[in-house]
């Protein structure tokens, strides 16, 4: 199928939902993808964050092959082998205590929100349900995570939303007290804002943060759907704030290409999200476990400290090339926003770099680099070499 008829067949049969770049992706290795034609192109996006061993990583194809010829679902009514060994990896690699499985980012965000709500109902009973989550997040596009989502932008169309949220300025303590009306339950936040622009939080607001959540009994949650899963250069980044979230969402990198996600909770929220109180068909898959093993055996302390060099590589080679249309860059690892100076757009500028080989998205006002984790120096330097000859 050529890249034109690849086109055609998405515009008549698929809702048009996406804003899609006009390229067509046949195929990839490492962190190159190639169209039906044979072009080229550098991959600075891997799928919003979600392929994070690149293209055509043998050990992962191979558990995958290997698990789908063996079970491929059962439902959690009963017991299987790879996602009970890849949630004790999480726990001992991350200090909380189990794991829910579930299939997108939105719907861990959901499940992170019934459970602090549950918690609080539990033990203060009703009216205390509120959660307060930051200006300028996202948190997925359900009817809760929009509402959840502060961003105005995000609160149109799908009328009533649900109710129980209030925002507060991002690294404004003040601001976040001034949230509680006696019916707080929980505070839940990015640790680096993704959507609204790659914005990292100061770590002496996220330490204050924990304190007040302590001594209020709200639950601290962190929205780890873009961050996590060596990402930022830590297995989570919360790891790199000296934080332990009472609940933690991921989804995106964690089985390397196939849709899984879930949330990690501590020792006291273990327990509250009994028989019947959530659940969902697909989650646990064994075949995406067995995927989300091989994710965590590559994720090495010396393979997350490369991720760590990498991203510092990537951002120093950014600024170096002065290039009119670009600031500043910031950032964690491989989760790079790049600002865009005034007088061009963010849009056009990916448009171009598009155009010429090298795949990249936006997030706010700049331009937003999430490469696959695998990403050689050679595929970064023609990442930058596009960059320079585009841009100049």
């Amino acid at each position: 199928m050529t890249s034109q008829m690849m086109k055609d067949l998405t515009h008549q049969y698929i809702m048009g939902t996406y804003g899609r770049f006009p390229v067509a992706i046949d195929h990839g290795q490492g962190a190159t993808l190639y169209d039906p034609e044979g072009n080229a192109y550098i991959d600075f996006t891997s799928g919003i964050g979600v392929t994070a061993l690149g293209y055509g990583h043998q050990p992962w194809v191979d558990a995958i092959t290997d698990q789908a010829k063996k079970l491929v679902h059962t439902s959690n009514l009963f017991y299987t082998e790879p996602p009970a060994k890849l949630a004790e990896l999480l726990c001992k690699r991350t200090g909380e205590s189990c794991v829910f499985f579930a299939n997108g980012g939105g719907e861990a965000n959901e499940g992170m929100i019934k459970l602090a709500r549950k918690y609080s109902f539990d033990k203060y009973g009703q009216g205390r349900s509120t959660i307060v989550t930051l200006k300028n997040s996202f948190h997925g596009r359900t009817i809760t995570t929009l509402k959840a989502t502060g961003q105005d932008v995000f609160h149109n169309f799908f009328f009533p939303f649900t109710e129980g949220f209030r925002y507060a300025e991002a690294g404004n303590l003040e601001d976040l007290k001034a949230q509680d009306q006696g019916d707080v339950c929980a505070v839940m936040v990015e640790l680096v804002q993704g959507e609204g622009g790659v914005l990292p939080l100061e770590k002496d607001y996220v330490k204050a943060l924990e304190a007040l959540c302590a001594e209020k009994d709200w639950l601290l949650l962190v929205d780890e759907v873009q961050t996590g899963v060596g990402r930022t250069g830590t297995l989570f980044a919360f790891q790199q704030y000296d934080l332990l979230p009472d609940v933690v969402s991921f989804a995106k990198g964690i089985a390397g290409g196939l849709p899984m996600s879930g949330i990690m909770a501590n020792e006291k929220c273990k327990a509250v999200l009994g028989p019947g109180t959530h659940a969902t068909t697909f989650g646990a898959n064994p075949v995406c476990a067995a995927a989300g093993l091989v994710v965590q055996d590559v994720l090495s302390d010396a393979f997350l400290a490369e991720v760590q060099e990498k991203g510092d590589y990537l951002r120093k080679g950014i600024e170096a090339l002065n290039l009119p249309c670009l600031g500043k860059t910031r950032g964690l690892g491989l989760m790079i926003g790049v600002a865009v100076n005034d007088g061009w757009t963010n849009k056009d500028i990916a448009n171009k770099l598009i155009e010429n080989g090298l795949l990249i998205l936006t997030a706010g006002p700049g331009l937003r680099l999430l490469p696959p984790l695998v990403i050689t120096k050679e595929e970064m330097d023609q990442g930058l070499a596009i960059m320079k000859q585009v841009l100049a």
